[in-house]
């Protein structure tokens, strides 16, 4: 992993987990956000020396050592704008241009779009969502700079981080690279697909990195597992188990909390960052509290699907090249995971899909919306959807659209929110599985959320309380944040449907 020419806050030593420890800003991702105004030595021998001295004031030595982050100045307000007005505007407002600015920001070549609030970067699976927006306002040259930034990332790092901060470099967001290309090419044609053919492959590499060291007696290798009757399937994870900068004190209070190593602790908490369900009673073994998190633990259905469809992807580009070998490769690769995904996540009693525990060698009976990734990718019977629809019916739709979860845990990826990419996908799969009516019914209900709390604000949020919309939500690391790239892009994209 290329380190030339960028900043890692860790390098700061014992500064950075002062400042982390001292909790003088309310956001842990604040201070590593700043950008240094001297080298990281520099900055450290400051402070090695002026902190012995009586007056000293640690926020004090940060102002004058860091520019700290500021939002972008605009005088953009919605003033009571039709909501379709203020989103097609909006784009321009949470634009970002390539920017040296330096500090932990990686820099990226092309124009991009932020989700707003305290998310100052690009993020991975965010930006999908935030493209199904930007195809129906036409803005097909932002989708592709986005997905060539992607693409950049992938040539100078190896993989699609997080985000495009030097502090996400251990770890991915679900694979939608493969979902953006395709989404291009409905606008552009097939050759879009050839374009982008060897990003896509180094980033399954990235993700099925260490197939062949895996064995009987060593089964596990970053993403890979290989389980009992020689299938390989994933999981999330991260290539550190260090707390996570931007959330330092939060996860040194986990780890507190854990009978476990705290290395496991902090792994497994940056492994669901990579989930996006950050977090969610899903990881948790006790289904109720963060310091039982358990991510690495599990084969989770919804990312084995999204690398189900990548490898349709990659077919279809073999196919174009009539490369016969690769073909047959990934035919094989894609029936081998189609058939672990049906052995191991679903439950013909239940008629639901669930997450494998790869250790206890069982499934978890944590009822997710990740159970529609299957329908989304097209590799369930019409009786498994039918199955499905039934179950998120009868016990994931409210008033606002479906919730993520059926607990309660006070994590921000449990009830009562609701979240836009989980809209757009159980909305999409149902509708490709015929189930219309239910489809338009979570549609109807979801924009009427986010038009409710529009009229009231003048803002579209990153998430919502789908059982009770006139209430905030709320729960996990951070406040709900306004601007936001997912929600609008599913917004605009539903009304068009």
């Amino acid at each position: 992993m290329p380190s030339k020419n960028l900043f890692f806050i860790e390098s700061l030593g014992e500064l950075y987990t002062d400042v982390q420890s001292s909790e003088i800003f309310s956001d842990s991702k604040y201070f590593v956000d700043c950008i240094p105004k001297f080298s990281s030595e520099e900055i450290l021998s400051k402070y090695k020396t002026e902190k012995t001295k009586s007056a000293f004031s640690l926020i004090k030595f940060v102002e004058s050592n860091f520019i700290q982050p500021v939002e972008p100045v605009t005088e953009y307000t919605s003033d009571n704008k039709p909501i379709g007005q203020h989103l097609h505007e909006l784009w321009n407002v949470l634009e970002r241009k390539p920017s040296n600015a330096g500090g932990t920001l990686i820099p990226l070549p092309y124009p991009y779009i932020v989700p707003g609030g305290r998310f100052r970067e690009i993020y991975y699976w965010d930006s999908y969502f935030t493209m199904l927006g930007l195809q129906v306002d036409k803005r097909i040259d932002i989708i592709e700079n986005m997905i060539d930034n992607f693409a950049y990332l992938i040539e100078i790092v190896g993989f699609i981080p997080n985000g495009n901060r030097t502090y996400y470099l251990g770890r991915s967001q679900p694979p939608f690279f493969s979902f953006m290309i395709s989404l291009l090419s409905e606008e552009k044609g097939s050759d879009i697909l050839l374009k982008y053919q060897s990003a896509l492959e180094k980033e399954y590499a990235y993700w099925m990195d260490g197939e062949k060291l895996l064995t009987a007696t060593n089964n596990q290798h970053r993403r890979l597992v290989l389980l009992d009757d020689g299938n390989i399937l994933n999981r999330y994870w991260d290539d550190y188990n260090t707390p996570r900068p931007e959330a330092y004190i939060e996860d040194i209070h986990i780890a507190e909390k854990s009978t476990a190593d705290k290395s496991t602790v902090f792994r497994n908490i940056r492994a669901a960052a990579e989930s996006g369900w950050d977090f969610s009673s899903r990881w948790f073994k006790d289904e109720k509290n963060m310091h039982t998190i358990q991510t690495t633990d599990l084969i989770p259905v919804d990312l084995n699907c999204l690398l189900l469809h990548a490898e349709q992807i990659l077919l279809k580009i073999y196919s174009i090249q009539n490369n016969a070998t690769l073909f047959q490769s990934f035919e094989n690769k894609i029936e081998q995971r189609k058939k672990a995904i049906e052995k191991y996540c679903w439950n013909e009693h239940l008629g639901f899909y669930f997450d494998y525990h790869h250790k206890e060698k069982k499934q978890t009976r944590t009822y997710s919306l990740a159970a529609t990734f299957p329908l989304l990718v097209k590799i369930a019977s019409q009786l498994q959807a039918d199955k499905v629809a039934h179950i998120i019916e009868e016990n994931f739709l409210h008033i606002g659209g479906v919730i993520t979860t059926m607990k309660k845990s006070n994590q921000q990826w449990d009830a009562p929110n609701g979240w836009a990419p989980l809209q757009w996908i159980t909305y999409k799969s149902l509708k490709d599985y015929h189930h219309v009516a239910l489809a338009k019914e979570i549609k109807k209900r979801w924009m009427s959320a986010n038009e409710t709390k529009y009229a009231a604000t003048g803002k579209m949020m990153e998430k919502y309380n789908v059982m009770h919309v006139n209430a905030k939500a709320g729960d996990g690391e951070y406040p709900n944040q306004d601007g936001f790239g997912w929600t609008n892009g599913v917004y605009l994209k539903m009304k068009s449907e």
